[in-house]
């Protein structure tokens, strides 16, 4: 059974348990209740990042000890829900659309995710309903069809809507099986690269690590948000035919630059290819094989750049009858049975946080740390694969019973602090920027004299020049 802790998560990254030690934890009640553990998964995702952040940071600059790493409740819980905390000059953030949100079928229920508009218009073709349908239109479309078949129907029309499972169901599919197989995360070495000796800022271990990043909401962006924290020259890459959501792309573009690029068109494509030329990492959030027809399959990328990291996320896994398909957090909590965990009879219930997304975020972005810091010694083109549907795996299985925000059985078997957690504003903070006035949520990712904030606020969505800076 997979421990939902921090031991699990660093051993899974093959860090070496003798800096286990080196972390400290305060817990607190009332943060991220759930009855599945999502405290733990979030309190361990953010502590293997930053010990993997603290272990680059000695390598670069020659320490004799890591530096310890202190992961608060507090701090873990308000960033695990960053997006709802974020003001634009007191403006509160739009987080889901109204066709975003479960339905009742006629056997069942279906969870649908329409955030975007051209996923709404493909939903809405896929009913036969006109662009302008109503909420209750739709309700009483859904209401005369199976779940499975509004599965099939949407997705069949490029859509995103998933049934509702319960978690005997989903460890019976086929994609739930494909989901749980193998290990957390997949690391492996997919060519030869030289070693790489990184220099920059003392206090930020990623500073000079320049960072592709070809992601969309959430996991991905919180990952590329993450190393952006730590020093690394991000530069999101967005297709300008499907600019981002606004509250979502400020939410996440900390510490990042933003640019647009068409990787069909010609010139914008030769762009790109200088980017990658320059780049040490990339990170994609698309889903397989979405991206491949660019060149953008990892041992393409390894004889084009011998030494990069590629990480890739994606919703369902690479593996599976579902891994061509697009998914959000949402839909994996409804696919996956953690909505009925979490709900009661007849009624759906989620996670406190799109835990999923977060959790696996900070997942991968530790990925990407071990990485580099593998790379100082051993060199090599690095691959790490991630899912949500493999991190949903690990919290349904890895430590039953554990939840509810509260001292359960993971917490007593340590000597930890433990506090209540009485609401997110010591971990806030406001800041001014382009796009005004911004109250954001401080990264939890914190070890002796390492940043505290982002160097710099999110700018507008592909407002920078496609050059490293």
């Amino acid at each position: 059974m997979d421990a939902v802790n921090t031991e699990f998560v660093w051993e899974a990254l093959g860090g070496d348990p003798a800096l286990l030690p080196r972390v400290s934890e305060v817990v607190r009640d009332g943060a991220l209740p759930a009855r599945l553990p999502v405290r733990e998964l979030a309190r361990a995702c953010v502590g293997a990042c930053a010990l993997a952040a603290a272990e680059l940071e000695a390598r670069r600059a020659g320490l004799a000890e890591v530096p310890r790493v202190l992961v608060d409740d507090g701090a873990v819980a308000t960033a695990f829900v960053s997006e709802r905390h974020l003001l634009v000059d007191g403006r509160q953030p739009v987080t889901f659309a109204p066709l975003s949100r479960f339905w009742r079928t006629a056997d069942g229920g279906v969870r649908t995710h329409a955030n975007y508009p051209h996923h709404r218009t493909r939903l809405l073709g896929a009913l036969g309903l006109p662009g302008d349908a109503s909420a209750e239109t739709v309700a009483a479309a859904l209401a005369e069809r199976s779940a499975t078949d509004v599965e099939d129907t949407v997705y069949g029309a490029g859509g995103l809507a998933v049934a509702l499972r319960t978690p005997e169901e989903w460890a019976g599919h086929e994609q739930g099986r494909a989901a749980a197989a193998g290990p957390l995360l997949r690391r492996e070495v997919v060519g030869a690269g030289p070693v790489r000796r990184l220099t920059g800022e003392s206090g930020r271990p990623a500073a000079g690590v320049r960072v592709l990043d070809l992601t969309r909401v959430i996991a991905g962006p919180v990952a590329t948000r993450t190393l952006g924290l730590l020093g690394a020259d991000v530069l999101r890459v967005d297709s300008p035919g499907l600019p981002e959501l606004p509250d979502q792309h400020t939410d996440t573009g900390f510490g990042k630059r933003s640019t647009a690029l068409d990787l069909a068109d010609r010139t914008d494509r030769r762009r790109f290819e200088e980017l990658l030329a320059g780049a040490d990492v990339v990170v994609t959030g698309y889903r397989p094989g979405a991206l491949d027809r660019f060149g953008l399959v990892p041992e393409a990328l390894a004889e084009r750049r011998p030494g990069l990291v590629v990480a890739q996320l994606s919703a369902w896994g690479a593996h599976g009858p579902w891994a061509g398909r697009r998914g959000f957090d949402s839909l994996v909590q409804a696919a996956t049975g953690i909505a009925v965990t979490e709900g009661a009879p007849g009624q759906p219930g989620a996670l406190p946080a799109q835990a999923l997304d977060h959790g696996t975020g900070f997942l991968l972005a530790a990925a990407v740390l071990r990485s580099l810091t593998e790379q100082r010694e051993e060199g090599g083109t690095r691959l790490v694969r991630l899912a949500l549907a493999r991190t949903a795996a690990w919290l349904t299985t890895g430590s039953k019973g554990e939840g509810r925000g509260e001292g359960g059985p993971a917490d007593a078997a340590y000597d930890r602090p433990c506090a209540s957690y009485d609401g997110p504003d010591a971990w806030l903070a406001e800041t001014r920027s382009s796009l005004g006035r911004l109250r954001y949520a401080l990264s939890p990712v914190s070890f002796d004299g390492g940043p505290t904030d982002w160097s710099r606020p999110p700018g507008a969505w592909g407002a920078d020049e496609a050059r490293w800076a």
